[in-house]
């Protein structure tokens, strides 16, 4: 199973320039990052609304 995922590994590297590869990782992880403040702020949110609920 390692053999194979060094296999794809290799594989990737060969395909792809590295300028290409690098900056998909960067526009992933921007993405993600978003994601994850806007859901951090949705969450926040939510617990203010709940406990002004209960008041």
């Amino acid at each position: 199973m390692k053999k194979l995922n060094y296999l794809a590994l290799a594989l990737l590297v060969f395909t792809f320039s590295g300028c290409e590869v690098i900056g998909g990782i960067f526009k992933a992880g921007a993405a993600v990052g978003v994601i994850a403040v806007i859901v951090v702020i949705i969450v926040i949110i939510w617990i203010i609304s709940a406990f002004r609920g209960r008041s």
